[in-house]
């Protein structure tokens, strides 16, 4: 079932959403050669719980950290660890931060060091990809129109999209309904409507969709070990278009 927020709700969703833009304003200078993966998630973990959050992932389902923290290949959830970041990598850091009872959602993927113009350019337009989703969000418009031009942006660049991981509604539940995927058929799916939270999240591919989960049963990778990245934002649909929770800026590509 789709919930539709009070003003009191989304006050608290933005209050959460503040808190993870200021994290990732924290982390991104941090992503550099010899930092661990682990110390990004214990800084995260600071600096939530100072603000007055709560570091929701940490626990979720025995997760065992305050972010996901996923190099390279792996898509999502993975796990910090000692890995030393290394110049040349990718890192997607994807956070979930509650504010009294109320969540915010949201990933970046970072550059570490120097990397290569192919990286970077995955990096673009990934966050590109969110951008011309934005663009179809408004009432009356529908979830299909979403993942379509998710998917149309990232295909148009050579890229794949996850079939495996999806955006999603959310609110007092890390994740709710409507269910957001990458790919799909403009014109179908629920149709948006003033007051619906959605965490919109870009999962795009170097190489081919298909996925698989390592044994620690969290971090997903890329079955041919290419690149992977994401980038994602919690949406509140307004009367006339949208506002992003979880950026300090506003803005579009």
């Amino acid at each position: 079932m789709i919930t539709i927020k009070s003003s009191r709700e989304i006050a608290l969703m933005k209050k959460a959403g503040q808190i993870l833009a200021n994290v990732f304003d924290v982390l991104e200078p941090l992503c550099i050669p010899g930092t661990t993966t682990k110390h990004l998630s214990d800084v995260a973990e600071k600096v939530i719980r100072n603000a007055g959050g709560i570091p929701e992932e940490k626990g979720y389902y025995g997760y065992p950290a305050a972010i996901c923290a996923s190099v390279n290949d792996a898509v999502v959830h993975g796990i910090p660890s000692s890995y030393k970041l290394k110049d040349g990598d990718i890192i997607s850091i994807d956070i979930v931060v509650s504010y009294e009872g109320y969540m915010a959602d949201a990933c970046r993927t970072f550059a570490v060091g120097n990397i290569s113009e192919e990286a970077a350019r995955l990096i673009r337009v990934t966050k590109e990809c969110f951008f011309e989703a934005m663009k179809v969000v408004k009432p009356g418009n529908r979830i299909g129109d979403i993942s379509s031009a998710i998917q149309r942006h990232a295909e148009s660049n050579g890229y794949s999209v996850s079939r495996d991981y999806t955006g999603h509604g959310l609110g007092r539940k890390m994740h709710e309904d409507p269910s957001i995927p990458n790919f799909g058929i403009p014109n179908t799916g629920p149709v948006l409507k003033e007051g619906m939270t959605l965490a919109i999240e870009p999962i795009i591919l170097q190489g081919r969709k298909e996925t698989r989960v390592l044994n620690d049963d969290w971090t997903a990778v890329t079955c041919d070990h290419k690149l992977a990245a994401h980038y994602e934002n919690t949406v509140v649909i307004t009367k006339d278009g949208y506002e992003i929770t979880t950026m300090n800026e506003q803005g579009e590509m």
